[in-house]
């Protein structure tokens, strides 16, 4: 049986800056076989409800200043496209600065509470989606 990538109800996103020096060191992160996109992708948004389709984790590695003023801690629900985005930021300080095994850490506790703090825009949006069975999945998956 063939997967199609549309299924996967998470998604990764990274923007750069020009001259971004650290953009592989990310990539490896979210895109590489040891990924959180390998890691993740057996989840399907069709085993958590009908109504959110995508949750797209956006990193923005080392955002400026006037980027950083516009990012939304989360993103609005688009009803069309059944989706949320919604904004991690790395920067020196709570990414960068870490030993590996604090990353990894960085990463798993940082999704948990995203997708926990999208627990509200659920219920505010009355969507068919059982966030919690989501969390755990990814909890469990992301212990490992």
């Amino acid at each position: 049986m063939t997967e199609k990538i549309e299924d996967t109800i998470l998604g990764f996103y990274a923007s750069f800056n020009v001259g971004e020096t650290d953009s592989e060191l990310i990539r490896s992160y979210l895109w590489s076989e040891n990924g959180l996109k390998n890691k993740l992708n057996f989840l399907k948004w069709q085993d958590f409800g009908t109504d959110l389709k995508l949750i797209l984790f956006e990193f923005y590695v080392r955002p400026i200043p006037d980027e950083l003023k516009s990012i939304k801690p989360i993103g609005n629900y688009r009803r069309k496209e059944q989706s949320v985005g919604i904004p991690i930021i790395l920067d020196d300080e709570n990414f960068f600065g870490l030993k590996e095994n604090e990353r990894q850490l960085f990463f798993k506790n940082t999704i948990l509470e995203k997708l926990e703090s999208l627990t509200e825009k659920i219920k505010r949006n009355k969507l068919d989606t059982n966030i919690s069975e989501l969390k755990s999945q990814v909890e469990k998956t992301l212990n490992k």
